[in-house]
């Protein structure tokens, strides 16, 4: 599968290397078996306004700047993109028995609704830029009792994104999610 870099943003897209990894529900993080986490080593070449930029133009809207919760945590009611935009860290996907990724500036994690995700150490000038497709707003679950079948259901209900956050409507996310063209 090749990667189209929209003509607009042709100066800081690269193509990137991608992952995709599935994760199965551990009985205290829902996670996502259906969407996998897609992660794009290298994609972005800028700053975190450039980021801000490609997510908007792309319909995924709320953009904040931040780091990544050192708690495991996940979202029953939006997907989000995650952008490093500055510095590196070691994230674990999944809950406590998934698995760790190194990231560095210029990598994007695409979180399906449901997927938990913590920050397990961070160089100290590490920056991330998240956002979420255009609708969706974010809720904040940490794994705790009472959490589900409430977050199982908003999971379920949480619609496909119109188009991959960095590339697009044709971006790696319509073969990944099966988006429709």
């Amino acid at each position: 599968m090749s990667t189209s870099i929209p003509e607009t943003f042709v100066e800081v897209l690269r193509t990137p290397e991608i992952r995709a990894e599935r994760f199965e529900d551990d009985g205290t993080f829902p996670n996502n078996p259906s969407l996998p986490v897609l992660v794009y080593r290298h994609a972005v070449d800028g700053e975190a306004a450039t980021f801000e930029r490609v997510f908007r133009a792309h319909d995924w809207r709320g953009s904040w700047r931040n780091g990544i919760f050192s708690y495991h945590h996940y979202h029953s009611t939006a997907h989000e993109v995650l952008g490093v935009a500055r510095g590196g860290a070691r994230v674990q996907l999944g809950g406590p028995e998934g698995a760790s990724f190194d990231v560095e500036a210029g990598d994007v994690l695409v979180l399906p609704a449901g997927v938990a995700h913590k920050n397990l150490g961070a160089d100290p000038d590490f920056l991330v830029v998240g956002a979420y497709p255009k609708g969706q707003d974010w809720d904040l679950l940490r794994g705790r009792p009472g959490e589900r079948p409430e977050a199982d259901r908003n999971i379920e209900q949480v619609p496909l994104p119109s188009q991959d956050p960095v590339y697009g409507p044709e971006g790696p996310l319509k073969d990944h999610w099966g988006l429709a063209s």
